[in-house]
């Protein structure tokens, strides 16, 4: 659900109403020290309490590791949760009505947030209806499977809330429509019954199924897997994207290993529900799974929020099909692996098991587990390790073959010591124990590559470092070019008030926005003081003033764009050309804008069959065509712009 923007009135209204002790002692075990209160701190690991809360402040504050706030941030840093969602949380809760900046989209929103606390109720109850229908006669193959099978402790039943789904074609229907009084849309909406493709009525979703409900991060049931306990296909089924449920962004299983997570500084992610059930159940609960799909930017962006070394393992099956699936992941968060955004890692065990199998065919399964994790190699090398596999490097065609994919992976490194490391390491993997070609090897690698080695000493300041290199980064590195690209925009128009109108005209010709929420936050901000900046004067400019009053008001938000008041000297050097930086900048926004539209035309006409849709295959390699044209002209724009900067620095 898009959240509109929240009236400041409902802000305060819950600030005044959710008292923070009442709040906080839900989450952690207070006692009463003169007038404030102690506890153990909720966001590290400590056993004497130095986690403090005062009552006539409304705030919190930890002497250990120095988090403090009021109850909304609170909330929202155990929970990793946004602004909105916490404020909205505490609105219901406190019964604040709900305003919007937006008064037409008032009455909306609180529809919406109805018909989500409603389908909570119902789903909530499914998952109760479910649970017990696995104590009864009829569920005898479910619980035999869950015991025998799956060798899972009652205790594991428990925690999963794992159920069955009898067999009937309308007995949850009649349950939840009939017996409940539920409305039958909503009860389809939940995604719990389908209509009848002949006649009228609807049957239930899943029958005579193993039930694993999927919650989301605050514990609440937003839908369920089905395992058929007998050959009905598909062997595993969802419940389809609803409201409160898209398997894209959730992960199986985060609402328990969200604080293992924390506390271990690594997430694992697995492939099935079972091999995520087997793992916690045998200790290691900083373990999520996928849900079917591919693991996304939004699912490992998810994943980083509790991590803060930024560690994530793959643990997929070592079969043809996992390996196929660690490789889509990598690909779907190119742009955060190799710029170090996410430290990635890769785990296959032994014998082409996947994590349940292993920890059944080994007594210490559970201790070998961690050893491998520990030693899982990172992305990078897992994935030359592939290319490697089964290759004889002395039949020519193979060896040009492995070269060059090699290649296409050293070309996308963008730390100079990690391209280094790595061209050295695949010129001695080439070289196949013959010391005398490790030179050519990497000679012959780093030709190709195109990109020198930085081991030498850096020029003199007659020389100058190049400014806003990241702007002269491929266009396969989309994140750093926009954080780069919009953080510059921003600044010039913070610090130079002259060119401000040439930032908006710039942005308004080809009709682009700032992509990142954090810099689209600012720039609102900014549109919104519009009228206060027009009355003004370069000389006496309040416009950062303005905006840093606004932390009051949102924040988190301007706690993400505080460093874009201010300037270093680097900085500064970066935005003094101004004219040539905004036509570099706005050059990488365009680019970035058409590679996201290459990518979307090329993933549909990967899709479509020739033989059924010709006419819009053509028409998609048509788009792909023009955007990767475009992308080739920005570049031209883009490194005249970055040439003509460097030749003024240097002069």
């Amino acid at each position: 659900m898009q959240i509109p923007r929240l009236h400041p009135e409902t802000i305060d209204e819950v600030k005044q109403r959710a008292d923070i002790v009442d709040v906080i002692s839900e989450r952690v075990v207070l006692r009463k020290r003169g007038k404030d209160y102690t506890g153990l701190c909720p966001f590290h690991e400590e056993k004497t309490p130095s986690f403090s809360v005062s009552p006539s402040k409304q705030m919190y504050y930890c002497f250990g590791c120095q988090a403090g706030g009021n109850s909304i941030t609170f909330l929202m840093e155990l929970g990793k949760r946004s602004f909105s969602d916490v404020v909205l949380d505490l609105a219901g809760r406190y019964q604040v009505p709900v305003k919007t900046l937006e008064p037409e989209q008032r009455q909306e929103l609180q529809r919406q947030l109805s018909l989500r606390e409603q389908l909570y109720e119902i789903l909530a109850l499914t998952a109760e209806f479910y649970k017990h229908a696995l104590r009864q006669p009829q569920a005898g193959q479910a619980r035999e499977y869950l015991k025998d099978k799956r060798q899972l402790r009652e205790e594991t039943i428990q925690q999963f809330h794992l159920g069955y789904a009898p067999a009937g074609w309308e007995t949850l229907y009649r349950y939840l429509v009939e017996q409940k009084g539920k409305p039958l849309q909503q009860v389809e909406q939940a995604g719990l019954i389908v209509p009848r493709k002949k006649g009228d009525g609807y049957y239930d979703r899943f029958r005579d199924r193993l039930i694993i409900p999927i919650h989301d991060t605050q514990g609440r049931t937003i839908g369920f897997g089905g395992r058929s306990l007998g050959d009905e296909q598909p062997k595993y089924l969802n419940s389809p994207e609803t409201p409160l449920f898209d398997k894209g962004k959730t992960l199986f299983a985060l609402d328990k290993a969200r604080d293992a997570i924390g506390k271990q500084d690594q997430a694992v992610v697995v492939e099935g529900y079972f091999d995520a059930i087997a793992l916690h159940a045998a200790g290691i609960t900083n373990v999520v799974a996928s849900l079917g799909t591919a693991l996304s930017d939004h699912h490992v962006r998810q994943l980083l929020r509790y991590t803060d070394s930024k560690q994530i393992v793959l643990n997929f099956d070592a079969d043809a099909a996992g390996t196929n699936a660690a490789e889509r992941a990598i690909a779907e968060i190119t742009p955060l692996v190799y710029s170090g955004q996410v430290q990635l890692r890769v785990l296959n065990l032994p014998e082409g098991k996947d994590a349940d199998e292993f920890l059944k065919a080994n007594p210490d399964g559970a201790e070998k587990y961690q050893e491998l994790l520990k030693s899982a190699p990172l992305w990078l090398d897992w994935q030359i390790s592939q290319l490697l596999s089964n290759q004889d490097l002395k039949q020519a065609d193979r060896f040009g073959q492995v070269a060059q994919e090699m290649v296409k992976l050293l070309r996308q490194i963008i730390d100079d010591n990690q391209r280094t490391h790595y061209i050295r390491h695949c010129g001695e993997l080439l070289s196949q124990g013959d010391s005398r070609l490790v030179s050519l090897n990497i000679e012959n690698l780093l030709a190709q590559v195109g990109k020198p080695l930085s081991n030498k000493p850096k020029k003199s300041h007659t020389s100058p470092q190049k400014p806003f290199s990241n702007l002269a980064l491929p266009i396969g590195s989309e994140d750093r070019l926009l954080e780069e690209a919009e953080a510059l925009l921003l600044r010039i128009y913070l610090h130079q008030p002259e060119y401000r109108q040439a930032i908006v005209d710039a942005l308004e010709v080809p009709d682009l926005i700032f992509s990142l929420s954090h810099h689209r936050f600012l720039w609102q901000q900014i549109l919104e003081l519009q009228q206060d900046l027009e009355a003004s004067t370069p000389a006496l400019d309040p416009l950062i003033s303005l905006l840093q009053e606004k932390s009051l008001q949102f924040p988190t938000e301007m706690a993400q764009v505080a460093h874009l008041f201010h300037l270093d000297e680097k900085q500064e050097e970066d935005i003094s050309r101004t004219p040539l930086v905004i036509r570099a900048a706005i050059a990488c926004l365009e680019q970035v804008a058409c590679a996201h539209r290459r990518r979307y035309c090329l993933e549909q006409w990967q899709k479509l069959d020739p033989s059924k849709d010709l006419k819009r295959k053509q028409d998609y390699w048509e788009q792909f065509s023009e955007a990767d044209r475009q992308i080739k002209e920005l570049e031209k724009v883009r490194n005249a712009a970055f040439s003509e900067i460097v030749e003024m620095t240097a002069l």
